[in-house]
C-alpha cells in the first residue's frame, strides 16, 4: 500500500473511534471488578484456611501451604483477602440499596413538594451533603456497635442526601414535560404516574450514580474498619488488614499492599464501570461530552 493510498482511504469516523473507546472503559472495568468479585464468590464455597486459623506461623512468607504467606497473627493472607473481598462487596451493595431506598423517596417527595416545604427539604438535604460523609457514618456506629450492620447503615444513611438531592432534580426536570401532562389530564394518579412515566426516566442518571456511590461506600467501609469501627475480628475487612499490617510493613509488605492493591482495583473497575454505563444509557450526554 503506496502512502497515496493511505491517503486516499477516507478518515474512521471519530463517533466509532470513541464508541470503541467507550466499549473498551466498560469492558476494563467489568473485568477489574468481576476479578475482585470473583473472590468474593470463591470465598462462600472455598477458603485455603479457616479465617480464624492462626497455626501458620507469624509473618510467614509465600510458600509452604500458604501462597501469599501469613500476618502478624499466623492467619493465611489469601484466606483474609477473600474474606475482605465478601465484606467489600456485602458493604458497597447493602449501603447502596439503603441510598437508593431512603434517597430515591425523600427525593420524589421533596420534588412534589412546594414553596416553603421545597425551601427546608432542600436546605436539609444541602446541610446533610455538607457534612462529611465518614464523620457521619463514624457517629451513626459510635452510637450504635462496630458491626458489619452498623457500618452498613451508616454510610447508607449517609449517601442517601446525594441520592436524594439528584433525584429531587430529575424528578422536578421530568415533570415538567409535556407527556406528564397528558398522563394527568387522562386521569392516571399520581403513583401510577411516578411509577410508569417518572421512575423509567430518571433511571439511567440514578443507576450511574449508585455505581460511583458503591465504590464510595467501599472506601468508607474500609476507613471505618481501619479506625476500628467496622466490621470486628475474626471478620477480615480491606481496612482492618491494612491497619494490622501498617506496624510490619518493612518485614512483610505483602500484608498491607494486598489489600491495598485489592482494595484501589476494585473502586477503579467500579468507576469505569460507572463512567461506561454513563455513556450507554446516556446518549445526549454522551455527544455533549465528546
Amino acid at each position: 500500500m503506496t502512502p497515496t493510498d493511505l491517503l486516499a482511504r477516507p478518515a474512521e469516523p471519530a463517533t466509532g473511534r470513541r464508541s470503541r473507546r467507550r466499549s473498551a472503559t466498560l469492558v476494563l472495568g467489568c473485568v477489574l471488578t468481576g476479578l475482585v468479585a470473583l473472590l468474593a464468590v470463591v470465598s462462600f464455597l472455598w477458603l485455603p484456611y479457616s479465617p480464624d486459623d492462626t497455626s501458620g506461623g507469624r509473618l510467614a512468607g509465600p510458600g509452604d501451604g500458604h501462597l501469599l504467606g501469613t500476618d502478624k497473627l499466623g492467619r493465611d493472607l489469601l484466606t483474609q483477602l477473600m474474606t475482605g473481598a465478601r465484606i467489600a462487596f456485602g458493604a458497597g451493595l447493602g449501603s447502596v440499596s439503603v441510598a437508593a431506598l431512603v434517597g430515591v423517596t425523600l427525593g420524589v417527595l421533596a420534588a412534589f413538594a412546594q414553596g416553603w416545604l421545597d425551601d427546608t427539604l432542600s436546605a436539609f438535604l444541602d446541610i446533610l451533603i455538607a457534612f462529611p460523609t465518614l464523620l457521619l457514618a463514624m457517629l451513626v456506629v459510635a452510637a450504635r456497635s462496630a458491626t458489619l450492620g452498623s457500618a452498613v447503615l451508616a454510610i447508607g444513611l449517609a449517601q442517601s442526601a446525594v441520592v436524594a438531592r439528584l433525584v429531587r432534580i430529575l424528578v422536578k426536570r421530568v415533570l415538567t414535560q409535556d407527556y406528564i401532562t397528558a398522563a394527568r389530564t387522562s386521569g392516571t394518579s399520581w403513583p401510577r404516574t411516578v411509577a410508569g412515566h417518572v421512575l423509567p426516566n430518571i433511571w439511567p442518571t440514578l443507576v450511574v450514580n449508585l455505581a460511583l456511590q458503591f465504590g464510595l461506600a467501599v472506601l468508607a467501609e474500609a476507613s471505618l474498619s481501619y479506625l476500628g469501627l467496622g466490621a470486628p475480628p475474626p471478620n477480615a475487612s480491606w481496612g482492618r488488614l491494612l491497619q494490622e499490617a501498617q506496624a510490619t510493613f518493612t518485614t512483610a509488605p505483602a500484608g498491607a499492599l494486598a489489600p491495598g492493591i485489592l482494595l484501589v482495583l476494585l473502586v477503579i473497575g467500579v468507576n469505569l464501570i460507572a463512567d461506561g454505563l454513563r455513556d450507554v444509557l446516556d446518549p445526549a450526554g454522551r455527544g455533549r461530552r465528546t
